[in-house]
């Protein structure tokens, strides 16, 4: 079974997070707010200190963070997604951010591939 990263526990991505639980998933979560990621990893999913930990031990990353700066700090940004990313992975952004955004990360998630 794939291992599932989830970056931004939040309101839509707490409950999609615990919903790949619920169906057997591994998911390594990271979120900057403590006490999301702590509701998450006592639900059963692994704690990584980093998006890039989560980038380097899963298949698929999904990120549902809350505007187009976020994501971008998270992908590209120190200690992002870029710097862990592996052949095969698959990144799924399912964050509220400008289309030109997402268009300018799958350039760079490509391009490190």
């Amino acid at each position: 079974m794939k291992k599932i990263g989830f970056i931004g526990i939040g309101i839509r991505g707490k409950p999609m997070a615990k919903n790949l639980i619920d169906a057997g998933y591994p998911v390594v979560a990271y979120d900057i707010r403590k006490e999301a990621l702590e509701e998450i990893i006592s639900y059963g999913a692994k704690r990584v200190s980093s998006c890039k930990e989560v980038s380097s031990q899963c298949d698929i990353i999904i990120t549902m963070l809350p505007n187009s700066p976020d994501v971008k700090k998270v992908v590209l940004g120190k200690e992002g997604v870029i710097e862990g990313v592996k052949k095969g992975q698959i990144l799924i952004d399912m964050s509220s951010i400008a289309p030109l955004v997402t268009q300018k990360l799958l350039k760079n998630y490509t391009r490190k591939k």
